[in-house]
C-alpha cells in the first residue's frame, strides 16, 4: 500500500513539473516574445506630463534591460491630451479602437479620471492614474491611483496643526468640480476630529487672474487667524504665493502649510516661487535617498532641465518617482499574466494575452506586485498606492529641511534629529526652531498671541453687592479668594476659548470705575473684570466686551403694609352697604312674587327666610337652583344678575390694582436714593432738586432708607441699574417692587485694551 502511494505522489509531481517546464519553454522561446500595447495619455505641454513621460520611458528601458529573458515587451503609445479632458477622452478612444491597448497610464486631474472611468468600465482595462482622489476603489474598480489617499494626508496635516497647538486655520483650495468636492468633507472631518476650527474657506479658481487672487488675499488678511492651509495644483499655488509675498503675507506672523498636491513638485518651481515659500511648511511623500534614485535623477535632469533652464530642481519630483515605479510594476504584472496564459495553453485553454477576464486578471496581478522601488517598498492594493509615511518639511534657502515624519500606520509624528529641528513646542513659546535660527511663530489669532504671557486681570474690591464681585482674604490658607457672578462669567468665557489663556486676578482696593478703566488704558492691568458699566466716555480709551447683564436703570419703591381687611378695600364702605342691602332686597322681592305660586318658596318661616338669603347669595356666583315661575320675578333676577356682573368685575379690577401699583406709595416731593454713578448719569436729567437726591450704595442702606421714608429722613424710591435692583429685590422680595425701568445704560462688561 505504501509503494502505491509513493508511485501516485511521484506521478502527480512529475506531471506538474512537466507542465511548468513546458510553459517555461513556451515563454523562453525567442519567437514567442509578445508585445503588449499600453497607452500613455499626458499633457506634454506641462512639466508634470513631461516628467511622467520621461520617467515611464526610463522605467521600461531599465526593466527589460534587467529582465531580458521575459516573454513580454510592453510597447508604449503616447498621446498628448493638451491639458483638455476632451482631449484625454479622444486619445483613449483612439488607443482602444485602433491600437487595442491593454492598459492606460497617465491622467492628472479629477475630470480626466471621471471621463475615462466610465469608458473603461465598458472596455474593462485598468487605468493607472496620477490624479488625486478620495473616492472609494469600489466606485471605479478599474482605476488604480498612483498617489496616496488624500483623506490620509488630511489627518496628518490636522495632527501637524494640533502638534503646534494652533486651533484655528484658514483653508485655501482650488475651485473643484462636483466630483472633486468630495474632498472637502474629509478636510472638515479631519480638523474637527482634532478640535481645530476652520475660520474661513477661500475658494480660488484655476482661471482666476492676479487681481482676483489679490482681492481674495486682502480679504484673508483681515482675519485674526494667520495659519493658512493651501490645497491646490502647483501652477495655482505658485501664483497664490507670489501674490501673497507682494502683500507681505510671508512674514513671521503668517504660517503657510502646503499639501503634497503642490509640495511634491516644489522643486520644479522657478526662483520667484521658491523664494515666496521661504519659511513655509510642506507635506509630501517620504522617499529615502538611494544610489539608484540619484542615478535616475541625474538622467532625468540631463533630459528635462536642459529644456527648462529656469527650474531650480535638484531632485526628481515625487510624481516622476511614482511613474517610474508604476511602469515597472505594470511590466511585471504583464509578465505574470503571460505566464498564467502559458499555463492555460498547456491546459488547452485560449492563449490570447487578455481573454474575457483579462483586464480583471491584470488588475489582480498588479495588486500582488511588491518590490523595492525608487520610492521604497512599492505596493498597489485596493486600487491605490500604499505609502507608509509623509514628510513635514520647512522650506529654507531654496531647500527643504525635514522636521518630522507622519506615519500613517500609527497616525502620529516621530521627531527627527534635534540638530535639524526642535519639533516639540516649549512651554514659553509655541514656535519651532530650525537650523540657521529660522523661526515660525504660530499666531493663529490675537488671543493666541496673548496666551504666551500671563495677563493681569484687575478685580475691584467692593464693600457691597458681593454677589457680583467678592474679594476676601482667607487667614487659614493665606490666600485671597475672588468669587462672584462676574468672575464666574469671565472664567466660563475663558474656558470656551479655543486657545489657552494664562491670567491672574489682581485686587484693586481703591478707586472709582472711571479709575479702573484709566488703569487699563495706562496698561497697569491687561483687563478689569467686575460690575463696570459701558459708557461712551470710557469707550474712548478702552474697549468693552459684549454686555453680560440686563441693560438700563429702574426705580424701586416700598409696598404698603399688609392689612387683614385688605380684601374689602376694592369697594368703598357705602358701596358695600348698598350692595348687601340690594342682595337682601332682591331676595325678598323674588320671594314676595313667587311665594303664592311656587312651592319652593313656601314652608316654615325659618325655611322661607333661609330661602330668601340663600337665593340672594347664590346669584353672586350664578348658582341659584330655585325655579322661577313668574315672569316678573325672572325680570327682577335678570336685572340683578347684570348688577352683580358689574360689581364683581369692578371688584376684581380694583383688587388687582391694589395688589400691584397701588400698594406702592410714592408721594410727590419724596426724596430719591441713587448710587453716585446713576445720580450723575440719569437722575440729573429728571429735574430733581439736589436736596431731594440722596446717595446710597448697598442693599442694606437701600432697605433702611426706604423703611424710614422721606418724612423720617429716608427716601421714597431708589433709582439704580437693573442688576443692582434685582439683587436688592431678591433679598427683600415681599417689601419692595420695581415700578419702572428704562434702557438708558448699556449693561456690565469687561474692560480691556487688548480686544480686537
Amino acid at each position: 500500500m505504501a509503494s502505491v502511494c509513493r508511485i501516485l505522489i511521484f506521478s502527480i509531481c512529475f506531471g506538474l513539473l512537466t507542465d511548468e517546464l513546458y510553459a517555461a519553454n513556451l515563454i523562453s522561446s525567442s519567437n514567442r516574445i509578445q508585445e503588449i500595447e499600453v497607452g500613455v495619455i499626458v499633457d506634454m505641454g506641462s512639466w508634470v506630463g513631461k516628467t511622467i513621460h520621461a520617467c515611464i520611458s526610463m522605467a521600461i528601458s531599465d526593466f527589460y534591460e534587467s529582465n531580458s529573458h521575459y516573454a513580454t515587451r510592453t510597447v508604449l503609445h503616447v498621446r498628448d491630451s493638451h491639458g483638455r479632458p476632451l482631449g484625454v477622452l479622444s486619445a483613449a478612444v483612439d488607443l482602444l479602437e485602433n491600437i487595442k491597448v491593454h492598459a492606460i497610464i497617465g491622467l492628472e486631474t479629477f475630470l480626466e479620471d471621471k471621463f475615462l472611468a466610465i469608458l473603461t468600465e465598458k472596455a474593462k482595462i485598468p487605468i493607472l492614474s496620477f490624479a488625486p482622489s478620495v473616492a472609494s476603489p469600489n466606485e471605479f474598480p478599474y482605476i488604480v491611483k498612483i498617489r496616496s489617499d488624500e483623506a490620509t494626508q488630511f489627518d496628518g496635516i490636522a495632527s501637524t496643526v494640533k502638534s503646534f497647538e494652533w486651533n484655528d486655520v484658514v483653508l485655501i483650495y482650488e475651485e473643484y468640480t462636483k466630483n472633486e468636492r468630495k474632498t472637502i468633507p474629509h478636510w472638515v472631518e479631519s480638523f474637527e476630529g482634532k478640535n481645530i476650527h476652520i475660520s474661513y474657506r477661500s475658494v480660488i479658481s484655476f482661471s482666476s487672474k492676479d487681481n482676483e487672487i489679490l482681492k481674495e488675499l486682502h480679504k484673508i488678511m483681515t482675519l485674526d487667524t494667520k495659519i493658512y492651509v493651501v490645497h491646490m495644483s502647483l501652477s495655482l499655488a505658485s501664483r497664490l504665493l507670489v501674490n501673497a509675498k507682494r502683500l507681505g503675507m510671508v512674514k513671521d506672523e503668517y504660517v503657510w502649510i502646503i499639501t503634497d498636491k503642490a509640495m511634491n513638485s516644489v522643486h520644479s518651481m522657478d526662483f520667484d516661487v521658491i523664494d515666496s515659500l521661504q519659511g513655509a511648511l510642506g507635506f509630501k511623500a517620504n522617499i529615502a535617498e538611494s544610489s539608484k534614485l540619484r542615478n535616475i535623477t541625474s538622467r532625468w535632469r540631463r533630459e528635462y532641465q536642459y529644456e527648462n533652464p529656469k527650474m531650480v530642481s535638484k531632485k526628481l519630483p515625487v510624481v516622476g518617482i511614482r511613474a517610474y515605479d508604476t511602469m515597472q510594476a505594470l511590466a511585471e504584472a504583464v509578465e505574470r499574466v503571460e505566464i498564467l496564459n502559458a499555463k492555460d495553453q498547456v491546459a488547452g485553454l485560449r492563449s490570447s494575452f487578455l481573454h474575457s477576464h483579462g483586464g480583471m486578471l491584470l488588475l489582480h496581478e498588479l495588486s500582488q506586485v511588491r518590490f523595492e522601488g525608487l520610492s521604497g517598498e512599492f505596493e498597489l492594493g485596493d486600487g491605490k498606492l500604499y505609502p507608509e509615511e509623509f514628510n513635514l518639511v520647512n522650506v529654507q534657502d531654496n531647500e527643504e529641511k525635514r522636521m518630522g515624519v507622519w506615519t500613517t500606520k500609527d497616525g502620529s509624528f516621530r521627531e527627527l534629529n534635534s540638530s535639524v529641528c526642535s519639533f516639540n513646542p516649549s512651554k514659553d513659546s509655541n514656535a519651532f526652531t530650525c537650523r540657521k535660527g529660522y523661526r515660525i511663530i504660530p499666531r493663529g489669532s490675537l488671543l493666541q498671541t496673548m496666551g504666551r504671557k500671563k495677563l493681569r486681570i484687575g478685580v475691584p474690591v467692593k464693600p457691597s453687592f458681593k454677589e457680583l464681585v467678592d474679594v476676601r482674604y482667607d487667614p487659614q490658607t493665606n490666600a485671597t479668594i475672588i468669587s462672584g457672578y462676574c468672575i464666574d462669567v469671565f472664567e466660563t468665557a475663558i474656558k470656551a476659548l479655543r486657545h489657552e489663556l494664562l491670567y491672574e486676578f489682581v485686587p484693586i482696593p481703591n478707586g472709582s470705575y472711571d479709575d479702573y478703566a484709566q488703569q487699563v488704558y495706562l496698561q497697569t492691568y491687561d483687563a478689569v473684570v467686575g460690575d463696570i458699566t459701558i459708557t461712551s466716555d470710557r469707550s474712548q480709551y478702552v474697549d468693552f466686551t459684549l454686555p453680560f447683564t440686563e441693560l438700563g436703570v429702574g426705580m424701586v419703591a416700598r409696598l404698603n403694609d399688609k392689612d387683614p381687611w385688605f380684601f374689602l378695600k376694592p369697594l368703598s364702605g357705602p358701596l358695600w352697604i348698598v350692595s348687601a342691602s340690594s342682595f337682601i332686597l332682591t331676595g325678598f322681592v323674588v320671594w314676595l312674587i313667587e311665594h303664592p305660586i311656587n312651592d319652593e318658596f313656601q314652608g316654615s318661616k325659618a325655611s322661607q327666610i333661609g330661602t330668601i338669603v340663600w337665593f340672594a347669595a347664590s346669584t353672586l356666583v350664578y348658582a341659584h337652583r330655585e325655579k322661577l315661575k313668574s315672569n316678573i320675578s325672572k325680570f327682577v333676577v335678570g336685572v340683578w344678575l347684570f348688577v352683580v356682573l358689574i360689581l364683581t368685575s369692578s371688584y376684581t379690577a380694583n383688587l388687582s390694582s391694589l395688589l400691584t401699583l397701588q400698594r406702592i406709595t410714592l408721594v410727590k416731593g419724596d426724596s430719591i436714593g441713587a448710587k453716585s454713578f446713576v445720580q450723575g448719569f440719569t437722575v440729573s436729567n429728571l429735574n430733581f432738586q439736589d436736596n431731594m437726591v440722596m446717595p446710597y450704595s448697598s442693599p442694606e442702606r437701600y432697605n433702611e432708607a426706604l423703611r424710614r421714608g422721606s418724612k423720617k429722613g429716608g427716601v421714597g424710591a431708589i433709582i439704580d441699574e437693573i442688576p443692582y435692583i434685582k439683587l436688592f429685590l431678591a433679598k427683600y422680595p415681599h417689601d419692595y417692587a420695581m415700578i419702572d425701568s428704562q434702557e438708558t445704560t448699556n449693561g456690565f462688561a469687561f474692560v480691556s485694551v487688548l480686544l480686537p
